[in-house]
């Protein structure tokens, strides 16, 4: 890097390097828009102009709120260039959610579509300090930036000859974002993410998955497919909703994946088990009786393309991945493909990951023991180790009582891309941040396992999602652990009652889902027997059948464990 710190002068070397090659496609109803490096570089530069001449400029916060794609792509490093700190919000958490974090980040500038700009008028008075503000799509009754006009007015043929504006010089610890925790497991919090943050996240992954600038990635999460154009690699952005993966068309996802002959794709794993169990149902359809097929659309031509086998590298994040769903996916991939499941959480990101042949091959077998999910090595730039479990502030990370390997306690990380602050909230630093006598900033992600001799870090759950009974304490993982190997289940969660009573909920597999009162009443007392011949589970004695469980809005499968404690 040059002494200019920038995340967005990553991009504006590629774009040096590699200016014809593809950077972005998004996929769309209407057909395909793609741009190259160059292209991609120039669109940015040209919106970070007008939005500098707009007044934007370095330290302001602007609130992104556009559909992930090519335009979303652009004004981010756009946002970047003019060193703003561009603040993201998921919209998934509902209106009401969003509006309590947009202000309280009190904006200098919203960019977003139309509907956004009409909340945002008609709540004027809880955005006094949005003055800068770009309008994507048709403007209609406000003022402001338009991006379609920003375009036009830049659409010179000679543009090539121009000097390009310079990225506005930011230092390492400036922050170049704000982005705000999907508030799964409590209220969403602002963190703060510097360029030095974003530059480490970008080197560690590249580096640990041997990603190349050659690759093709299926980019079905925004925050990752941010990672593409930093890394020179190209990027096919699925007509998706990223907000619904468990909603997203397996048939479609393997069209797009083979169309671009991709050689990586990062998805959550609701969008993996769809996948997994459209290929596995394809694969058992009798060749000369499309009819009987699970999708009567799908002909016997179309049968032979399901799988991706230019797939050499499937990641997936977002919550622990079943071994069923590695083992229902990896024969449709790659013969000598890998999907790989990273560890981390929003405040620290990426921390550790493992490979689905260590998992299938090793560790399953103490995970159907209840010994938690091994989720693997650290990543090089990560110090971590477990301490005695609190739900109190912790002044000094040497105030904590560290525990010994196989001892279940609460994690706790350090490193370059460990974010330092959430945005406003000095209650929440004080809860999951404590700082050494080196000055070092501790994270405290707020999971519950133990480190093997081996330096792998086994999970056992959410540390606020534990259960405590007179006969000890509970978690998770483990206990859902042995629920999950009945062949009718699908997933399992632990929770407590309203009467204090723990309890295991239980979602089957869509299509085995008991249809009398008999087959549930059998379900059910398998499963009891099934929990008492194993020690961890023995006091767990109310089951309860769920046809879907709440789940988290970015991922899809983060079980949402406080509201099922609130059923009766």
């Amino acid at each position: 890097m040059t002494n200019n710190f920038n995340i967005a002068n990553r991009l504006v070397e590629i774009a040096k390097q590699l200016p014809d090659k593809n950077a972005i496609t998004e996929c769309r109803k209407n057909g395909n828009h793609s741009l190259t490096f160059a292209e991609l570089n120039r669109d940015s530069d040209n919106i970070a102009e007008a939005m500098q001449l707009d007044g934007i400029g370095k330290g302001m916060r602007i609130a992104l709120f556009v559909r992930y794609g090519i335009d979303f792509v652009s004004l981010f490093f756009a946002l970047l260039k003019t060193g703003a700190t561009t603040v993201l919000i998921d919209p998934g958490m509902g209106i009401r959610r969003m509006l309590i974090c947009l202000a309280e980040i009190e904006p200098d500038g919203i960019v977003g579509v139309p509907a956004v700009h009409f909340v945002r008028l008609l709540m004027k008075h809880k955005f006094p300090k949005a003055k800068h503000n770009l309008t994507v799509g048709n403007r209609w009754l406000w003022k402001g930036m338009s991006l379609d006009k920003i375009r036009k007015q830049t659409q010179n043929p000679n543009q090539n000859n121009n000097q390009p504006p310079q990225t506005t010089k930011t230092n390492p610890d400036d922050i170049a974002a704000i982005i705000f925790t999907s508030g799964s497991t409590g209220s969403p919090k602002g963190v703060e993410f510097t360029h030095r943050i974003f530059d480490t996240q970008v080197n560690e992954i590249a580096n640990h998955y041997g990603i190349k600038q050659d690759d093709v990635d299926l980019a079905c999460f925004p925050f990752f497919g941010l990672f593409d154009p930093a890394m020179g690699v190209t990027a096919i952005i699925p007509n998706i909703d990223p907000t619904k993966p468990a909603k997203a068309d397996p048939a479609k996802l393997i069209k797009i994946a083979n169309e671009h002959k991709i050689t990586q794709a990062f998805a959550s794993p609701a969008i993996w088990n769809r996948i997994g169990d459209y290929c596995n149902k394809m694969k058992n359809c009798p060749e000369n009786k499309p009819d009987n097929c699970p999708n009567k659309n799908i002909n016997t031509k179309e049968k032979s393309t399901c799988s991706i086998p230019t797939l050499v590298r499937a990641i997936s994040a977002g919550a622990p991945v079943s071994a069923a769903i590695l083992q229902k996916l990896k024969p449709f991939i790659h013969p000598q493909g890998e999907i790989f499941t990273p560890y981390g959480a929003t405040e620290s990101l990426p921390t550790a990951s493992i490979n689905a042949t260590e998992i299938l091959n090793d560790t399953i077998n103490k995970t159907n023991l209840g010994k938690g999910v091994c989720v693997g090595k650290k990543f090089p730039s990560i110090s971590w180790t477990i301490i005695k479990i609190t739900d109190e502030p912790i002044p000094s990370f040497e105030s904590a009582t560290i525990l010994q390997n196989e001892s279940i306690g609460e994690l706790v990380v350090t490193g370059l891309q460990v974010t330092k602050n959430y945005f406003n909230r000095p209650e929440a630093n004080k809860l999951a941040k404590m700082i050494d006598q080196k000055n070092q900033i501790w994270h405290r992600m707020g999971d519950v396992g133990y480190l093997d001799q081996n330096d792998r870090f086994w999970f056992c759950g959410r540390k606020s999602h534990r259960v405590e009974t007179k006969e000890g304490t509970l978690f998770t993982i483990p206990c859902e652990s042995i629920f999950n190997q009945h062949k009718l289940v699908f997933r399992s969660a632990l929770a407590n009652s309203p009467n204090g009573i723990p309890r295991i909920f239980i979602e089957p597999i869509q299509d085995k889902f008991p249809k009398t009162k008999k087959e549930k009443n059998k379900l059910i007392d398998e499963l009891l027997e099934l929990g008492q011949q194993n020690n961890i589970t023995k006091q767990i004695k109310e089951i309860r059948i769920l046809h879907k469980f709440p789940v988290d809005i970015r991922h899809n499968v983060k079980i949402n464990r406080e509201l099922l404690s609130t059923l009766r």
